[in-house]
C-alpha cells in the first residue's frame, strides 16, 4: 500500500498521522473515563482525512478491557484504511495487552520495545463473593426476579454450577472471536501452535517478535523514519478537551471542596490502577 503514495515523496516532505491510544477500553466508572470508540472516531476520522497522507500510525499503551469497544475501534480504524488507501502501523509503547493487542492488530504492521508486554488472548472476569459476609452481618439479601437465569453470579449470593458454566461459555465465544481476529491480522506471520499463542500469556516485545506476534522492536518516529526518511512530518492527534469539558472539570474541582464526586473518581482512578496492575505497571 505504501508504493501507492511514494509520488508524493519527490515534491513535498511525507506526512504521517499519529493517533495516540492511552488507557483502559471501555467505559470505566467516575469521570467518563477509557477508550471507546464514540470518544475517538472524531479523531480517527480527522487523522486519515489529513491531505497528502502517507501513512497512520497508531500510538497504543492499553492494559486491555471491553472486547467489544476493542472490536469497534480495530473495526474503524481499518474502515479508514480501506477508505483512503494508506498504510497503517501500530506501536506497542508500555503495554499492548488483551483489549491492547486488539487495537495493535489494526496495523498493518505491528511494533513494539523489547521490554513492553505483548499479548495476553484470552477473556477474563472477576468479580468478589460477599455471602459469608453478610451472614456474619445479620444481613438478609432479598432478591426477586422474573426469569431464572436474570441474577446469575449475583455477588451476595451463593455462586451455582450452571451460572458458572454459562459465563465460561461466554468467555469462550469471545475468545474465539479474538483468536480469528489475530490469525486474519497476523496469517502466517504467527510461529508456534494455537495453544502456546492464545492461552491467555504474555510476553515482552523480544519473545512476541519470535512468536511472531509483533513484526519488528523499534520506536514509532524511528521506524517510519527508516520508512520514508529522515524528513519524514509527524502530525499528532491526541486527545484534545473541549471548552465545556475544561468547564466541567472546573465544577468538578468545585464538587471536590463540598465532598461531591470525590468516592466517585476515587473508585474509577482504584478500578482502572488494578487493569494495569495485572502487569506490573
Amino acid at each position: 500500500m505504501l508504493k501507492n503514495k511514494l509520488p508524493f515523496l519527490g515534491r513535498r516532505r511525507p506526512l504521517v498521522a499519529v493517533v495516540r491510544l492511552n488507557g483502559v477500553i471501555g467505559r470505566v466508572s467516575g469521570g467518563g473515563r477509557g477508550l471507546n470508540l464514540q470518544g475517538l472516531e472524531r479523531r480517527l476520522d480527522s487523522a486519515f482525512k489529513v491531505r497528502h497522507l502517507v501513512a497512520v500510525a497508531v500510538s497504543i499503551n492499553s492494559p486491555g478491557g471491553s472486547p467489544v469497544q476493542s472490536e469497534l475501534i480495530t473495526q474503524r480504524i481499518r474502515d479508514l484504511a480501506a477508505e483512503k488507501d494508506v498504510p497503517v502501523y501500530t506501536f506497542i509503547e508500555d503495554v499492548g495487552a488483551s483489549g491492547g493487542y486488539w487495537l495493535a492488530c489494526a496495523g498493518d504492521e505491528i511494533y513494539a520495545g523489547n521490554s513492553s508486554i505483548v499479548g495476553s488472548i484470552g477473556v477474563v472476569s472477576g468479580g468478589f463473593g460477599f455471602t459469608e459476609l453478610i451472614q456474619k452481618l445479620g444481613i438478609e439479601r432479598r432478591l426477586h426476579t422474573s426469569g431464572e437465569k436474570k441474577a446469575m453470579n449475583d455477588p451476595f449470593s451463593p455462586e451455582k454450577p450452571a451460572d458458572v458454566k454459562h459465563l465460561r461459555a461466554l468467555q469462550r465465544d469471545i475468545h474465539e472471536g479474538f483468536i480469528g481476529l489475530v490469525k486474519v491480522r497476523r496469517g502466517e506471520k504467527l510461529i508456534g501452535n494455537d495453544r502456546a499463542i492464545f492461552n491467555g500469556a504474555y510476553w515482552t516485545g523480544a519473545r512476541a517478535l519470535k512468536l511472531g506476534l509483533i513484526d519488528g522492536i523499534g520506536d514509532l518516529r524511528a521506524v517510519m523514519r527508516s520508512k520514508l526518511g529522515e524528513d519524514v512530518k509527524f502530525k499528532v492527534f491526541d486527545e484534545r478537551r473541549s471548552w465545556v469539558q475544561r468547564r466541567l472539570s472546573v465544577s468538578t474541582l468545585a464538587g471536590y471542596r463540598n465532598g461531591v464526586g470525590f468516592a466517585d473518581d476515587f473508585l474509577a482512578a482504584l478500578e482502572e490502577r488494578l487493569w494495569w496492575n495485572r502487569f506490573g505497571l
